[in-house]
């Protein structure tokens, strides 16, 4: 299968995209995982995430991990891209949008296995980290640490 039939049915890739008004109408895409007979683990890092609070309407900011174990699909990184921008105009609180998006990846993806780490900068004084995944790390493969250190100014 040449790759581009691969790609052929995707939207957004090498057109231009206009910001999605919301998560909900964001479009994810995925393409066939070329690796499929291979156990290995795929990082995203968003590390300027930003959404609104949903009581104030105030920016909030968030250093965004994601690590999952492709199985059968990859997830098109400019759509991703698109579906995490999108939250900057929602408004929700840090757990809604951390599970939220780790919630819409495994549904979409299906994959074997996936984490999400939404390290949020403080709020009131207080960063709220919030950690979703799919089950027990898996043996077998390399998951490094995510990297984040605790809040100390986050850099």
């Amino acid at each position: 299968m040449s790759s581009n039939h691969i790609y052929s049915g995707l939207k957004q890739l090498g057109q231009k995209s206009e910001i999605p008004e919301s998560p909900e109408a964001a479009e994810l895409e995925r393409v066939p995982n070329p690796q499929d007979d291979a156990r290995y683990a795929v990082r995203f890092t968003a590390p300027e995430f930003t959404s609104l609070c949903p009581m104030t309407g105030q920016p909030d900011f968030a250093h965004i991990v994601i690590d999952y174990i492709p199985s059968k699909w990859l997830v098109e990184s400019k759509s991703l891209k698109l579906y995490l921008t999108s939250f900057r105009n929602h408004g929700a609180f840090h757990e809604d949008c951390t599970v939220s998006i780790g919630r819409r990846l495994t549904e979409f993806l299906e994959p074997e296995w996936l984490r999400i780490g939404g390290y949020w900068y403080p709020r009131g004084g207080i960063p709220i980290d919030v950690f979703y995944q799919t089950g027990p790390a898996p043996t077998g493969v390399w998951i490094p640490d995510q990297g984040v250190p605790a809040y100390r100014g986050r850099g």
